[in-house]
């Protein structure tokens, strides 16, 4: 590998769109386990990711001096392999954006389910005979 191909001979504008789709994924793993955990912060750290990896897609094209009306073309027609991750990120993003807002996912995450629902209310103890 030649000694010019590294992380610090690249222009600060793609090491902060890097860092831009680092900070993303990690507020969105972030925001997962708190939803798994029934946490409604979860989702708004999703919400808050998948911003984040929208923006970060959206300067990509900025940061290495395309225009984004042909980074957008290449991406959706002439792209190929290459920007299929690309076009993958948008598609979810938006969709987890969008999930993350809906009310019923802030009702799910709201509702809590009762420690022990046999030992509360009549009929606690069953009434058979030992």
């Amino acid at each position: 590998m030649p000694a010019e191909f590294s992380l610090g001979a690249l222009p600060g504008l793609v090491l902060a769109d890097l860092a831009a789709y680092l900070v993303a994924g990690l507020v969105l793993l972030l925001g997962s386990l708190a939803t798994f955990f029934r946490a409604t912060a979860g989702a708004v750290l999703l919400g808050v990711g998948a911003l984040l990896a929208i923006g970060a897609l959206l300067t990509e094209p900025l940061s290495v001096g395309v225009p984004l009306a042909r980074f957008a073309d290449a991406m959706f027609t002439h792209g190929g392999v290459a920007m299929i991750d690309r076009v993958g990120l948008a598609a979810l993003s938006v969709l987890v954006l969008v999930l993350a807002f809906v009310p019923p996912t802030f009702r799910y995450l709201r509702y809590r389910t009762p420690l022990l629902p046999a030992l509360s209310g009549q009929g606690a103890y069953p009434s058979r005979g030992w």
